[in-house]
């Protein structure tokens, strides 16, 4: 039976009332009195020199406050990048000044050269179509390739190349790998491109900045998935605002993927604007503006090779990657392709020797970080495509080479850093096998044919690295931020719970899980536990949402506040109880005397801390109230078995998702619903990336796909309905809650399922092909079968 509240309940979102009835309160709700709003002139060519730039007649038109441009952040920071990447000759990688506004060149479409702050948006639109920029025009650098290149332009002037850093890991195993080729019995190769994508959070991107002269505070308002860590970059090392002196909020968020960590110039200029101008200023993206300034995602292109053994055994791993930072480092972006992803390359399997190089390289293109899974989407891209192919040059059935090759005892250290704490790849594998009906899939074939269609089924394994963590080892990384996670609990004295954390929710459905938990250990009703995020004025120092953490960090952390509550709320029940502390126990909201028939309510203990009239102040302070931060040991390390069965048209290669079923290990499961509402958005988005989504440049850096006429979103009629399993967990060791994290599991699962069954569905009908990149739209399909 369904449980009907706390850990393991399918409890609704209680946050969906708001969001359904219109009642949400998102950054763009907000408008202050007196504010002026901001409109930014966006470069139109991707790489140039500023020669000029006339802002007098745009200054005179009506409504013009002020206009700013590069020349007034002369005396700032640039935007920093939280992770330094050490390259494989112990070098650090090369960090350009990333600037507020363009300084002196524009380096991509849509880089921001002057802010117009005006009375009203549409003054704001027209002062700026006032300004006249003067811009001498460079030649683009686009290709990664011939980024590398000896006679390539620069995009940054002051470095000397266009490489951001030469990363080898692990550099030590470089030679025993390179011996384990030479003795390989057999080798696959793949080439393979990770398409650049853009995140398209249904709700943009928004910055309200407000000023009190008074105080001397600055507020921001904004659409952040980690307002600390926007407080904290902006106000430090942007802005040289003292922490206390800012505040950063971050309501109701509608979608982040990852585009919404990072600290954006937008949310400086109406920061910086609002107190030049002694008036809030506000700055809402269109959605035009969002493909050209928003973070992009991926963008690889990989060489991976495999070596096996005369037994089918995996003996080595190598890949050489190519990836693309864009025109600046944004937040986090030199730690995706490199310590999220090479971490994950030895994937669910025992292969003893893996070496990953990844070149990273500036391009005058919109600067590239993490996007949902970050990292592990490629990794696992390239390890499961790779051995999909390993096993049709080998005539073996793909499922039994991954089954060979399985981690099968845990603890398990990989030969990339990482240690496995749990996991159980085979059961996942069976499970897999039942519910995606493999026997019937002959008979399937068969009547797509029969209707003048390939059939092909591709399945897949992936794990993923989730909750990064330590901070100490994280830190040794490259790391420019603790990733700890923090809670406050506090009891009010008729029993309530009001929970402060530092992680954000943009659709996770925290306000739901997390008193689930707490609900479960006092044994209250989850509506008497309120959750309270986004406001650094009051909530504890936190890193945020993103990596599938929220459970596994901030989940932990309300676990040890709470506890910490349970403990004081035992002294007091003791001593009201006129008993033995080590005799308390508390079960079902309630305190009893174990062997006796004593006991308190809990309400009757949390109004005694607060009216403390029958124990000692000696003993015990009065409150209930606690704080606890946690920083995990390790990561966790979701993992799952993907099925995917794909018709293709012979007459268009038009591709249609026919069946798609996924077995997963989350771990110990919260909230079961949410869990299948991560999966299946995860899903979509991976089936996205895999048949339709691409982020396309011309050789001048023009943004061809940068409107959705050209940018192709999947919608419901693009899907099936899918069969998704998370029942066959094993709880992680060193959390307290035993979960693992789920936000990512489709998202990085799915793009290789969708690609190997559609090269299954060709091979079948005969076209001798063994990869098709993404995305795998009709016309390449098509190609693909005409030779």
């Amino acid at each position: 039976m369904p449980k009907d509240g706390g850990i393991g309940a399918s409890s609704k979102r209680r946050e969906d009332v708001r969001f359904l009835t219109g009642a949400g309160n998102y950054t763009d709700d907000i408008n202050l009195r007196g504010q002026a709003y901001v409109h930014f002139l966006r470069s139109d060519i991707a790489h140039g020199t500023i020669t000029n730039i006339d802002t007098a007649a745009a200054s005179a038109m009506p409504g013009v406050v002020r206009i700013f441009t590069g020349a007034d952040f002369q005396a700032v920071g640039g935007l920093p990048c939280g992770w330094q990447i050490t390259d494989r000759f112990g070098e650090a990688m090369k960090e350009p000044r990333h600037p507020v506004l363009a300084d002196g060149k524009v380096r991509h479409v849509g880089e921001p050269i002057c802010a117009v702050v005006a009375d009203t948006l549409e003054q704001a639109r027209d002062a700026a179509e006032a300004i006249v920029v003067d811009i001498d025009e460079l030649p683009a650098v686009v290709d990664m390739a011939k980024a590398l290149t000896a006679d390539s332009p620069k995009v940054h002037d002051d470095l000397s190349d266009n490489m951001c850093y030469d990363w080898g890991f692990v550099e030590e195993n470089k030679e025993a790998v390179e011996e384990a080729f030479r003795n390989a019995a057999h080798v696959t190769t793949c080439e393979l491109t990770n398409n650049r994508l853009v995140a398209n959070p249904m709700e943009p991107r928004v910055a309200l900045g407000d000023y009190d002269r008074s105080s001397d505070n600055s507020t921001l308002y904004t659409t952040s998935q980690n307002p600390h860590v926007i407080r904290l970059l902006m106000g430090a090392f942007v802005l040289g605002i003292p922490e206390h002196k800012l505040r950063v909020v971050a309501p109701d968020v509608g979608g982040g993927f990852g585009t919404k960590i990072f600290h954006y110039a937008e949310e400086a200029l109406c920061t910086f604007a609002a107190k030049a101008l002694n008036r809030p200023v506000k700055w809402t993206s269109t959605r035009s503006e969002a493909f050209v300034s928003d973070a992009h995602g991926r963008d690889h292109v990989t060489t991976i090779e495999l070596a096996l053994d005369a037994d089918n055994n995996f003996t080595a791993v190598r890949t050489s990657t190519l990836a693309n930072m864009g025109a600046y480092l944004s937040t986090f972006a030199p730690s995706v392709p490199t310590w999220l992803h090479g971490t994950l390359m030895a994937g669910n399997y025992k292969t003893p020797l893996v070496y990953v190089n990844v070149r990273a390289v500036f391009t005058n293109t919109v600067p590239v970080d993490a996007y949902r899974g970050a990292g592990r989407p490629e990794a696992t891209f390239q390890l499961e495509r790779v051995i999909d192919k390993a096993a049709r040059e080998l005539g073996v059935d793909p499922i039994a080479l991954r089954r060979q090759n399985f981690v099968s005892e845990f603890p398990y250290q990989t030969p990339v850093a990482v240690a496995y704490d749990s996991g159980d790849f085979h059961r996942l594998m069976d499970k897999l096998e039942a519910q995606a009906d493999f026997e019937g899939f002959a008979a399937r074939r068969a009547k797509s044919e029969a209707e003048g269609k390939l059939r092909g089924l591709g399945i897949n394994c992936f794990i993923e690295a989730c909750g990064i963590a330590p901070s100490n080892l994280v830190g040794q990384l490259g790391a420019r931020a603790g990733l700890y996670e923090s809670a406050t609990v506090r009891v009010n004295a008729t029993g309530g719970l009001v929970v402060m954390t530092g992680s954000h929710s943009h659709g996770q459905g925290h306000e739901t899980a997390f008193p689930q938990v707490i609900a479960e250990m006092i044994g209250i009703d989850e509506s008497m536990i309120e959750i309270v995020h986004g406001d650094t004025a009051n909530t504890p120092m936190g890193m945020g949402t993103y990596g599938s953490r929220s459970i596994a960090v901030g989940g932990s952390a309300m676990v040890r506040a709470t506890e910490k509550i349970i403990n004081k709320a035992k002294k007091i029940a003791a001593h009201l109880m006129e008993a033995s502390e080590s005799d308390i126990e508390l079960k079902d909201g309630a305190f009893s005397v174990a062997g006796t028939d004593k006991s308190v309510a809990w309400g009757d203990v949390t109004l005694a801390a607060y009216v403390p009239h029958n124990y000692p102040l000696e003993d015990i302070e009065p409150g209930l109230e606690e704080t606890a931060f946690y920083d995990p040991s390790n990561f966790t390390y979701p993992a799952g078995a993907y099925a995917c069965e794909v018709e293709v048209d012979k007459e268009t290669g038009a591709v249609t998702i026919a069946k798609f079923t996924t077995a997963d290990d989350f771990g110990n499961v919260i909230n079961p619903m949410i869990v299948d509402g991560q999966v299946h958005g995860g899903l979509v988005q991976g089936i996205g990336q895999a048949l339709m989504e691409n982020a396309a440049y011309d050789e001048n850096g023009q943004l061809l796909s940068a409107s959705y006429m050209d940018y192709a979103m999947p919608r419901a009629s693009d899907v099936p309905m899918f069969t998704v399993d998370h029942s066959n967990g094993t709880p992680c060791t060193h959390n307290p809650l035993g979960v693992k994290g789920c936000g990512e599991a489709g998202a990085i699962g799915s793009p290789p399922t969708v690609v190997n069954a559609v090269v299954d569905a060709l091979q079948s009908g005969g076209h001798k092909v063994d990869h098709v990149d993404m995305p795998v739209s009709p016309a390449r399909v098509w190609a693909a079968m005409q030779g």
